[in-house]
């Protein structure tokens, strides 16, 4: 029995981040009524563009789709270029497409047999880079959204936020 029996492969690592992920972006959209769902709020002077919590929620989930789609087509489009939040305007249509893009998260890790196959460069999409790196990014980039949405959610609510 090696030390690696007690360990996690790297891919079942990533998997669960992703799944985490997932998972606590479909509780957070549960909970805002369809008409906070793209509200604004104010901006101030001097501060950076502020957008809705369904806009940071739809670049969260399309930096993972753009991903997966480009691991399993090589394809690299951004979906957020197509993901219109005026055809996702309300809780129901959202949890629908978060839902198709976690299909395409598992459809993606289906192609892993094992932790070798995190090595493997692919263009992605200006450079060439391993998969895990890939895979480190585009979890930093969807969290970092998703922290986003969540900050926007507790500027337009007077409640403590819940925990997710």
């Amino acid at each position: 029995m090696g030390y690696s029996f007690f360990m996690k492969t790297l891919i079942e690592i990533f998997e669960n981040q992703f799944e985490k992920l997932h998972e606590r972006t479909k509780k957070f959209v549960q909970e805002i009524p369809d008409e906070k769902l793209f509200l604004k709020p104010r901006e101030l002077e001097n501060s950076f563009a502020m957008f809705s919590c369904g806009e940071y929620i739809l670049r969260s989930a399309a930096a993972i789709e753009q991903t997966f789609g480009g691991i399993t087509t090589r394809l690299w489009d951004d979906p957020f270029e197509w993901t219109l939040p005026e055809e996702l305007s309300t809780v129901e249509k959202m949890l629908e497409y978060l839902a198709e893009v976690d299909e395409t998260r598992r459809k993606g890790f289906a192609f892993f047999t094992s932790d070798e196959d995190l090595r493997r460069e692919l263009p992605a999409p200006d450079q060439l880079k391993s998969i895990a790196e890939i895979l480190l990014e585009t979890i930093a980039r969807a969290e970092h959204f998703q922290g986003r949405a969540f900050a926007v959610r507790q500027m337009l609510s007077a409640d403590k936020p819940t925990r997710v």
